[in-house]
């Protein structure tokens, strides 16, 4: 449990702190990111997403942010998540793991603070090192308008 406790926990300051390189690379190649929109058990296929990315667009989104003309990140936010309320849901075998987590991100931005709260599940692979093979995030606020998202990456 420690070991996935602490990966989640690394995962969020990596982001917060806009370490994108290093947040990349904690990604499988056969990684999918998924942030629904509208209620919590759409299907991506058929249902629009905040954020429904495989491994390539990932890295795509990486490079858009290190541009610096990625409008709705610059500047970029200073961002802060609280993680908390760790669980593990399923250890499918000794190479593949899910788990839970609450989360509290505030952002400040020129605008002003946002707050944003959510649950984040992860599939976490050893590689032998953990790493994603899935991250979805479920916005608590994901059925009302959403401003820009740039926390999420």
């Amino acid at each position: 449990m420690n070991e996935v406790e602490q990966f989640i926990y690394r995962e969020a300051r990596l982001a917060d702190e806009h370490r994108y390189e290093e947040w990349e690379a904690l990604w499988t190649d056969d990684a999918v990111y998924w942030v629904p929109y509208g209620s919590d058990d759409s299907d991506p296929a058929t249902q629009m997403s905040v954020i429904y990315d495989n491994r390539s667009r990932i890295a795509t989104r990486i490079k858009q942010f290190q541009t610096g003309k990625r409008h709705a990140a610059t500047p970029l936010p200073r961002v802060r998540r609280i993680v908390s309320n760790i669980e593990l849901l399923d250890e499918a075998g000794a190479d593949e793991i899910e788990a839970g987590a609450n989360f509290v991100a505030y952002e400040s931005r020129e605008r002003g603070i946002t707050l944003w709260a959510g649950r984040t599940e992860y599939r976490l692979k050893r590689t032998p090192e953990l790493k994603m093979s899935a991250k979805h995030v479920y916005l608590i606020n994901n059925d009302r308008p959403l401003d820009t998202l740039a926390f999420l990456i």
